[in-house]
């Protein structure tokens, strides 16, 4: 898992791949040199996320113009247990059922268990697929075909559905078009990470605790006190250091594009979405509350926020969800009931800000748990079976999803794989299904493959 500084920006990192990423991007030190201006990115105030930004970006690269839906996509790391959440088994053994007991949704017949009250009263906001086939009880490998609909394949790195955004629709306002929240993305099999699409289409992740009073994020809005026009000096110091070492440098096309960096990160920074964006103090604390003061929550509603700023994809990454053991007090105690209350106040609250229409809202997770609980009182990883959670953009609320057998083992009618849920984050999006891209070697890349689950279109 890549670890991050806390309260930090940074694009995440990624081994040597074909891309369409420019020469200054370089894999190969012997291809670059470490200069005044490497290091001086670390030290101008705001700068640094500026050797990552391509300001090309700020034109779609062949998207489709038509369609303006963003995505707020959830993943709990580690496999969320279906069978102790969102499809219970009431009625099978003690050693598949579990201790926890089940209620009543806003859905007739259908049951969650005890630790989902309010998703189960807000079921008509969402819909729940129980018929999904993970068929990987790997972690690295999850993240890495759940975000991009493709299995690992070791000649290349496919690209996440975020990197695909922003590589087909560019900029839509100052902040990047492509943002993660946590640093809780299993990174083994390159899961998250824009793969043949160059670093520049990386997602920023965003560190910061937001369960704060005084929310800020390092490296993208400026140190408190700090005037505008002291960032601008040094904007011109640095400007005037890099024109000294161009005489030298053997890349001159490397520095230009550094000034288009430079610029667009300046831009960033200055801009007055950037810091309405982050003020989440300006929240009413008792939609703050609603939200609930936990890590999670907070998180969620920051994702509005960017959405509503003009962020395209936003990824809200929650860890500590793989349970071998203790899982049901792990689950009570911890983790569930911080997405119960969270989910559903951020379907309500894009409803009620007209977001709803325009935002897919979608939950994955690495796969199931087994049916059959072991002797550490857990359940370990399981391929046949799981769950995924889709609203808004159109998404029928109110809509269970096809089911699974007497223990929760494999499903039984409408069985959907990973890349019908992708395709249809694609279709959703407005990206081609049949979308191909061209990798620095000359090949061509179809990034997809599979069609969308119909019920969900």
């Amino acid at each position: 898992m890549a670890t991050q500084p806390r309260n930090s920006l940074r694009p995440a990192t990624a081994r040597p791949i074909p891309s369409t990423t420019a020469a200054a991007h370089s894999a190969d030190p012997s291809k670059r040199s470490m200069s005044r201006r490497d290091i001086l990115q670390a030290g101008v105030a705001g700068l640094t996320i500026s050797s990552f930004l391509d300001p090309t970006r700020l034109l779609a690269n062949g998207g489709q113009a038509d369609s303006e839906i963003n995505c707020i996509f959830i993943w709990t790391q580690g496999g969320t247990s279906h069978h102790d959440t969102l499809d219970p088994k009431p009625l099978a053994s003690d050693g598949v059922r579990g201790p926890l007991g089940v209620i009543e949704t806003a859905v007739p017949g259908v049951h969650f268990t005890e630790l989902c009250p309010r998703m189960a009263k807000e079921l008509n906001r969402f819909s729940v697929m129980r018929s999904w086939n993970p068929k990987n009880a790997g972690h690295g490998v999850a993240d890495h075909w759940c975000m991009s609909g493709r299995n690992v394949n070791p000649s290349l790195v496919y690209p996440c559905v975020g990197s695909v955004v922003s590589h087909q629709k560019g900029f839509k306002s100052a902040l990047p078009p492509f943002i993660q929240l946590g640093a809780h993305v299993d990174r083994s099999f390159q899961g998250g990470l824009p793969g043949v699409l160059g670093l520049e289409h990386a997602g920023f992740e965003i560190h910061a605790e937001a369960n704060v009073d005084k929310f800020s994020v390092r490296d993208i809005t400026p140190p408190l006190n700090m005037e505008l026009t002291r960032i601008d000096r040094r904007r011109e110091i640095l400007t005037k250091i890099d024109r000294m070492q161009r005489t030298a440098d053997l890349q001159p096309a490397a520095f230009d594009a550094l000034d288009e960096h430079y610029k667009t990160a300046f831009k960033m920074i200055t801009a007055p979405e950037t810091r309405q964006a982050f003020d989440i103090a300006s929240e009413d604390p008792k939609l703050r509350d609603d939200y609930g003061r936990t890590p999670f929550g907070q998180r969620m509603l920051l994702a509005r926020r960017l959405v509503q700023s003009g962020v395209r994809f936003v990824t809200v990454s929650d860890p500590g969800w793989d349970h071998h053991q203790d899982c049901f007090n792990g689950l009570k105690q911890h983790r569930m009931p911080q997405v119960d209350q969270a989910l559903p106040a951020l379907l309500i609250d894009l409803e009620q800000q007209g977001l709803l229409d325009s935002t897919l809202v979608v939950w994955m997770t690495d796969f199931g748990r087994t049916p059959k609980i072991n002797p550490a009182i857990g359940r370990d990883h399981w391929a046949s079976a799981g769950f995924v959670v889709m609203a808004g953009a159109g998404v029928p609320g109110g809509l269970v999803l096809g089911e699974t057998d007497a223990e929760g083992g494999v499903p039984k009618s409408n069985e959907y794989f990973t890349e019908n849920i992708v395709a249809t984050m694609y279709h959703k999006l407005g990206l081609p299904l049949d979308l191909t891209v061209t990798a620095n070697d000359g090949r061509p890349i179809r990034l997809i493959e599979g069609e969308p689950v119909k019920e969900w279109i």
